[in-house]
């Protein structure tokens, strides 16, 4: 049974960073693609940044794009997001999400199959 477990997550100033963490387990994700989406109050879950595990490509969303980092530890089945520059808009939960199709970058939530349970992210100006 695949588990996505995100930690990491807090509350932080403007300007800050945090890194967040997803660590995978339940099967071989080497063909799956690992994304990062985020859901703030009242709004509805947005894509934030996605990384196939086999090549290590990525994509991000223009709103964190420079800002934050996506990678992955093969050895610990760990997927990061590394959060620079915060800005109070970046105030959310953070969700991982694994999709094991391999057609490609998908930026809409319902082109994932596994979800983790969420971190929140509180950042203060």
């Amino acid at each position: 049974q695949v588990q996505l477990v995100e930690s990491g997550g807090g509350l932080v100033q403007a300007g800050g960073s945090l890194r967040l963490s997803c660590a995978a387990s339940g099967r071989t994700f080497s063909n799956f693609y690992m994304g990062w989406f985020r859901q703030a109050p009242g709004k509805e879950r947005e894509f934030v940044a996605v990384i196939r595990w086999s090549s290590g490509s990525t994509y991000y969303a223009d709103s964190v794009k420079g800002r934050f980092t996506i990678s992955r530890d093969n050895a610990k089945n760990t997927v990061y997001l590394q959060m620079g520059s915060l800005k109070p808009e970046d105030t959310a939960v953070y969700y991982c999400a694994a999709d094991r199709s391999s057609f490609g970058f998908h930026l809409l939530d319902s082109q994932y199959d596994y979800w983790g349970q969420g971190t929140q992210v509180t950042v203060s100006s």
